[in-house]
């Protein structure tokens, strides 16, 4: 990515609309429900199978104006649960982010066990297919985790693929790979899941705004 020499100047005219402007995001704004997920996970006598289900929210943010970067995106969080048990079988939040100009889409993720990440793709408006990945070590997408996580379950990299069902569904593959203390191979800690809309997405706060103001 080449930078530009004017590195302070914003974007003007900027669309309030974010839902308008989200590219192959904007299949994902809404409320989703997905009840068939599968998840393999190290554990001490091998590798462990469970099933779940999830429910996701992703509401649309204002545009981002940083330099002449410009995003466009959607504020998410994903709560997982197995039927096996009350208690969250997985918590996270972040941004999914997508550049117009570029192409660029990124994932942020923040998890309550002391891990962040941020993984990044490129794709064209109309994919059906988001492929974005983050590595261990790297400064721009990279992974940042806990002294215990590092030491115990150290997270190598990390690959998250959507793809867009023509039936309006939406499904993933998640592939962390982890280099589990004790062990000499790196484990492939899966999950894939297919999300259903319940719920269409609100409007980003700005947009709520600019229609008042042109209703009124």
């Amino acid at each position: 990515m080449k930078i530009p020499d004017d590195i302070f100047t914003e974007q003007e005219d900027v669309d309030p609309d974010t839902l308008a402007h989200l590219g192959p995001l904007r299949r994902l704004a809404g409320i989703w429900e997905g009840q068939r997920g599968h998840d393999t996970n190290p554990k001490a006598e091998g590798p462990e199978e469970r099933d779940y289900y999830e429910r996701i929210e992703m509401q649309p943010i204002d545009p981002q104006s940083n330099g002449p970067q410009l995003f466009y995106g959607l504020r998410y969080h994903v709560h997982i649960n197995t039927r096996e048990e009350d208690t969250t079988f997985h918590d996270q939040v972040g941004y999914w982010l997508w550049e117009p100009a570029t192409g660029l889409i990124l994932q942020t993720l923040a998890i309550p066990r002391g891990q962040i990440a941020i993984a990044a793709g490129h794709a064209a408006p109309d994919a059906k297919k988001l492929i974005l990945k983050a590595e261990r070590g790297r400064t721009d997408y990279g992974i940042c985790s806990t002294t215990f996580l590092e030491e115990a379950f150290r997270t190598d990299s990390y690959r998250i693929e959507v793809t867009f069902n023509d039936d309006g569904s939406w499904s993933y593959v998640l592939d962390t790979m982890l280099m589990v203390r004790g062990r000499d191979t790196p484990f492939d800690h899966r999950d894939t899941n297919t999300l259903t809309k319940v719920a269409e997405a609100d409007l980003n706060p700005w947009a709520k705004i600019a229609r008042a103001r042109k209703a009124g």
